[in-house]
């Protein structure tokens, strides 16, 4: 032990049980662990035994080989976590041999002393558990035992780096354990603030504008100047008939911009306007809205899908002044030749669907067929020019270039009326219906300065989960899913907008923009069905959260159950994900193309254009392997020449895919069941 003796620097002393635990350390590193025993004396407390430690046995040696040991060493501290009695024995009996001029009492993590580490801490760097305090290592070795029970799963990734950081952060960790259990201290789960934003906008007034009078008059009862974003579009060519792609948050105003332009040139005789969205709720709403806003000044249908509105009496007229539609309603009466008419302005509401996958390429495919409508239309009418495009999104990732390829001027406006803060907090599928409920409840049970309680839309994965969730939450809520018929959801929508709701709880439906003007959103879930969102949609959602008449700001809670995935087909887990979309970049939006997808558009590009249906593909975003598509649609007898056959018309006018028509065919052919048609389809969906 002698060279041992000459190269110790540090002796650490921590009491344990009637003796002392002592550690000896050189540069950091640890030589050994002894355990000493002190006796009194007629001199005061001295060294009685020593033993040096070798892993769980103890070899005696001197008590005077301590003495020499602390006479070498160049400083000597006290633990203290030792009790009072064990400082003043350890310091009397070190002054007794003039050491007390290199003896410190200093503050030293419980979990190193235990083990006979020196592991001094300091008030930056301590961190407190229970009520002890310990070091960062330590605690992070304590909050990794307590993430592997954390939601019968493991945290993994940036959510593990997250609760680390904020541990380091706040020094306690006892607070970001309660986090783990689906506490709600705001100054724990706050991730961060979106902060409003104001642009600097010359704003356009409305007795400024020169429009038909009929639409001229109610905006100037309604606004005396436009908002912001409205007046960067007229500014840059609105109503000179420019196409125009408008990229601005949600409840900015842009829907405005297609609104005026479109009945604006309907009153001035330029064709009528097709107003399109990708979800029947969100038709069926922008349907009433333009019934009560100019329903004295146009007529309005709608048209959904491939069938009429029949639930308050409407039904689908082609010739009416303005046409309200989702993209497949509108797309099927190009599919099956029905004439609309002039149109003058078409307006795309939430043109980012062009990168989803499943409606991605039939959005694609629609504006390409619409285009070519309207441009044969135009050559057949000398007075009639043709159609403005509009196309109006809350969020894109590359806004140029999307507007580059869609041939329109892009007005983006980056304001935020009200900040958005966005919370993460951890719980079960089990717990997060609790925390969602406590959510709501706080949320409703505040009241804004312009005078409105506080309302939450919750995100879920599954309508099954949105009638679970909404039937344990305490205050007043309902689901609200494309499930539900139309006159539930309208009662919905009307509770919600009268402030008899605390809550809706949703799909993917509210995320494309039905107008519920609430002042939080909770994610029960970062999945849609069984895939994860992307950073677009996470965005799109989150959005809703707070509008500039009713809230000072807008809450995003995100509930995230740890190790969690909602199918076998997903690769990363729901933490993993959560810190994905907080901090992720917004996608492209851009439209890919497989086998199945190129074969579909190609089919109805030769429905609608016969011969120009490769110019109708070549016009479209994606890049669609049209020989490919026409010989695999010759293969399948769809096609015959450049004209679809009673099979392909069939396949078609259904928005089938060839597999769906193969399998429809097959069973036909069989004499199966429609029941097992169904099935077949359903299992063979599931397989994917």
């Amino acid at each position: 032990m002698s060279k041992q003796v000459q190269e110790v620097e540090t002796i650490f002393c921590h009491e344990t049980g009637d003796d002392y635990l002592i550690a000896v350390e050189r540069d950091g590193q640890r030589l050994f662990r002894a355990k000493l025993g002190l006796s009194e004396t007629s001199a005061g407390p001295r060294p009685a035994k020593f033993r040096l430690k070798q892993g769980s046995s103890e070899e005696p040696r001197q008590p005077d080989e301590f003495v020499e040991l602390a006479r070498r060493a160049k400083r000597i501290r006290i633990s203290e976590q030792t009790s009072s009695a064990g400082r003043r024995e350890l310091t009397e009996m070190l002054g007794g041999y003039q050491l007390d001029d290199k003896t410190k009492t200093v503050r030293t993590c419980r979990y190193c002393a235990s083990a006979g580490r020196y592991s001094p801490i300091t008030t930056e760097t301590a961190v407190k558990d229970d009520n002890d305090w310990i070091c960062q290592d330590c605690a992070r070795q304590e909050l990794e035992r307590q993430l592997s029970f954390a939601g019968g799963g493991e945290v993994t990734g940036a959510a593990k780096e997250r609760l680390e950081d904020l541990m380091l952060e706040v020094q306690d960790l006892e607070r970001i354990v309660n986090l783990l259990k689906g506490r709600l201290d705001p100054d724990l789960t706050k991730f961060d603030t979106i902060s409003a934003t104001t642009d600097e906008v010359d704003l356009v007034r409305t007795d400024s504008l020169n429009l038909h009078p009929g639409l001229q008059n109610l905006l100037e009862d309604r606004f005396e100047t436009l908002l912001p974003v409205q007046s960067l579009s007229v500014e840059n060519g609105l109503f000179e008939g420019d196409d125009q792609m408008v990229v601005s948050a949600t409840a900015t105003g842009k829907t405005l911009v297609g609104e005026m332009t479109g009945i604006n040139r309907v009153l001035n005789g330029k064709g009528k306007m097709l107003f399109l969205v990708p979800l029947v709720a969100l038709a069926n709403q922008k349907y009433e809205d333009f019934q009560e806003e100019y329903g004295h000044l146009v007529d309005v249908s709608i048209r959904v899908g491939a069938s009429r509105i029949t639930d308050n009496g409407n039904q689908f007229d082609p010739n009416a002044d303005v046409i309200v539609g989702t993209y497949e309603g509108i797309d099927h009466a190009l599919r099956t030749g029905k004439d609309m008419g002039d149109i003058g302005t078409v307006v795309i509401d939430e043109v980012h669907t062009l990168k989803e996958e499943e409606r991605g390429h039939r959005l694609d495919g629609l504006i390409s067929r619409l285009k070519y409508t309207c441009e044969q239309r135009a050559k057949r009418r000398d007075d009639y020019s043709g159609a403005q495009w509009v196309y109006l999104s809350a969020t894109v990732g590359n806004p140029e270039q999307l507007a580059q390829a869609l041939e329109s001027k892009l007005i983006e406006f980056e304001e935020r009326p009200v900040p958005i803060e966005r919370h993460v907090t951890f719980a079960d599928g089990q717990e997060k219906v609790r925390v969602a409920n406590k959510l709501v409840k706080r949320e409703f049970d505040t009241e804004s300065s312009k005078g409105y309680r506080g309302q939450t839309i919750i995100f879920t994965n599954s309508r099954r989960r949105c009638h679970e969730i909404s039937r344990k939450l305490d205050y007043s809520a309902a689901p609200y899913h494309a499930g539900l018929d139309y006159k539930r959801r309208k009662t919905v929508e009307r509770q919600f907008g009268d402030q008899e709701l605390s809550a809706v709880v949703t799909t993917a439906a509210l995320a494309a923009g039905v107008d519920f003007p609430a002042s939080q959103v909770v994610f029960d879930s970062l999945a849609m069905g069984i895939e994860w969102l992307s950073v677009q949609e996470f965005h799109q959602m989150l959005g809703r959260a707070g509008r500039p008449d009713y809230h000072d700001k807008g809450k995003v809670y995100v509930l995230v159950e740890p190790d969690c995935t909602y199918h076998n087909s997903m690769e990363m887990t729901e933490d993993e994900v959560a810190f994905k979309l907080l901090k992720g970049d917004m996608e492209s939006v851009m439209t890919h193309y497989d086998e199945a997808a190129a074969v579909e558009e190609t089919l109805a590009n030769v429905t609608v254009g016969g011969k120009a249906a490769k110019a109708l593909n070549d016009r479209m975003l994606g890049e669609v392997p049209t020989k490919h598509a026409i010989g695999k649609l010759l293969q399948y007898e769809f096609i015959d020449g450049f004209e679809p056959t009673p099979l392909g018309q069939v396949v078609t006018q259904h928005f089938l895919k060839p597999g769906e028509a193969f399998t429809l065919v097959d069973g036909i052919r069989k004499d199966a069941h429609p029941y097992e048609l169904i099935a077949d389809l359903e299992l063979r969906d599931a397989d994917l």
